[in-house]
């Protein structure tokens, strides 16, 4: 039986005839016409840069932003014309000329791809040009923002961003990969910043921080007589199951940053069970909660965040067993109201850090408030800080497939 099975997929094989010559060239192409088309989008975000850089490049790019009015809608023809000549028709011929350069230098068929890719935006430029054709892009589409900006590509949210919230920053258009490097993702200019914990190590530390990009930074504090001192703020006094009474405090706040906690080690009485979850979850929850409710008006989905410090206790030990639990809680709790897309929401992932709830922490607040902001403008929605390697390999995995989970099997309110 094995003989005649063995001659059955000798037969098969010889039938088939794979030419495996013709497999690698179609392999190689496919490669090469990739790498063109993400030339090509690097490229033109690069030019994008130097727009906004060099003076005389600046001259004609403005054409483009003065072509909008807030909502995206044209201010006239005229304009519109004006951008298509000085902005895209200009942008696709030196895209043209040089991704041309590179397939001739190079000789790789995939590459002639981009070249294509890049003619296909000139000659959309120059009808709409010449024919006098308002036809908008995606990205330029009128009408309010219904969508928070997406992490792994430019959609309209992202990039009225660019028009309106900082000309000089969300440079990409159709792959964030340049406004990662840069640390363009997120600008903080202008910001104003509300930050529970503010009188904690990693509170003081993250104002400084704030302090340094010109920020605005709101402190909201149990202990406003710690910061007393303190000019460059605005002090805001809470308590404990009072948050409704930061509502009218947190309307013009941009971003919150929920980071207040508390550590009750090796304690298991119904007092720390109690304590634990009220400060760590409940109080936590309530002020996100609060602060969603702010985010009304036709772009405030593109503007307003929440990065909420739920640590590594996520998915590694702390020693401290309460502190684990009620951490993951409110963790599990925010990936969930994440699903419903009302703004962005980060977390921060941290390792342990010096201050008076971890006396034993082997980085610095000021190094880990340094991290969160490093990787904040580069637009990462999960922001680890910490020394742990299997924290950067585990957390991913676990925010996948609790992210997943609760996908398929829970609804927002909205859908029901």
């Amino acid at each position: 039986m094995m003989k005649t099975l063995a001659q059955s997929l000798t037969g098969i094989e010889a039938r088939l005839q794979i030419d495996w010559v013709l497999v690698n060239t179609c392999l190689q192409f496919a490669i090469w016409a990739f790498i063109s088309l993400l030339l090509a989008e690097i490229l033109r975000d690069s030019y994008h840069v130097l727009c906004h850089q060099v003076s005389w490049l600046a001259t004609w790019h403005n054409k483009h932003h003065a072509a909008y009015r807030r909502d995206l809608s044209v201010v006239s023809l005229k304009a519109y014309q004006e951008s298509q000549l000085y902005h895209d028709i200009l942008e696709s011929i030196l895209l043209v000329i040089v991704l041309t350069i590179i397939a001739l230098v190079v000789p790789k068929m995939g590459l002639w791809l981009g070249v294509a890719y890049a003619c296909a935006f000139l000659v959309g430029a120059s009808l709409r040009y010449f024919q006098g054709k308002i036809d908008t892009d995606y990205n330029h589409l009128p009408g309010p923002l219904k969508t928070i900006p997406s992490v792994w590509w430019v959609n309209r949210s992202y990039h009225w961003r660019h028009h309106f919230d900082d000309v000089n920053a969300y440079y990409s258009g159709v792959f964030p990969f340049v406004d990662k490097i840069l640390g363009t993702g997120l600008s903080l200019k202008g910001k104003t910043v509300a930050l529970t914990g503010a009188s904690g190590a990693l509170g003081q530390a993250l104002t400084a921080e704030l302090l340094k990009h010109n920020v605005k930074v709101v402190a909201l504090t149990t202990n406003p007589e710690k910061l007393a001192t303190h000019t460059q703020l605005k002090v805001v006094p809470w308590q404990l199951g009072h948050e409704a009474e930061l509502r009218d405090s947190l309307e013009k706040v941009d971003i919150l940053i929920v980071n207040h906690g508390v550590n009750v080690y090796d304690d298991r009485t119904p007092q720390a069970i109690t304590s634990s979850y009220e400060v760590n979850a409940f109080s936590a929850l309530r002020l996100i909660d609060i602060f969603l409710a702010t985010v009304t008006g036709p772009q405030a989905k593109a503007t307003k965040e929440i990065w909420v410090n739920t640590s590594e206790a996520e998915v590694s030990p702390a020693l401290s067993p309460l502190y684990e639990l009620s951490k993951r809680t409110l963790g599990n709790i925010v990936t969930l109201k994440r699903l419903d897309g009302d703004c962005i929401i980060r977390k921060l992932i941290l390792g342990p850090f010096k201050s008076p709830l971890n006396p034993y922490g082997v980085m610095s607040a000021q190094q880990v408030a340094y991290g969160i902001l490093f990787l904040a403008k580069r637009d990462y929605r999960n922001i680890i800080v910490t020394i742990n390697p299997l924290t950067y390999l585990l957390f991913p995995l676990k925010e996948t497939s609790s992210w997943l989970y609760y996908r398929i099997f829970s609804k927002t309110a909205k859908s029901q």
